[in-house]
């Protein structure tokens, strides 16, 4: 969760008129959390991410390509409770 450097006020006035200066530049806004994750990790899920579907299809029968075409139809079309 973000670390709030200034809290937001309950008030709905305070909190339009604390909109209104933000959006005139009054006041600068929250500045944006600085990315804190491994950049190896992220560049190595993103690289997994990309490739995951394709080579799930590949690994598939036609048979069970199908099978699973149907079951997600099945589910899509399934009534909800």
């Amino acid at each position: 969760m973000p670390n709030r450097s200034r809290k937001r006020p309950r008030d709905v006035n305070q909190l339009a008129h604390l909109i209104g200066e933000i959006a005139t530049r009054q006041v600068a806004p929250d500045p944006e959390p600085e990315d804190t994750r491994d950049p190896a990790a992220v560049a190595l899920g993103r690289k997994g991410g990309l490739k995951g579907g394709k080579a799930r299809a590949a690994k598939l029968t036609p048979e069970q390509r199908a099978e699973s075409a149907r079951k997600a139809a099945a589910a899509r079309w399934a009534k909800k409770p």
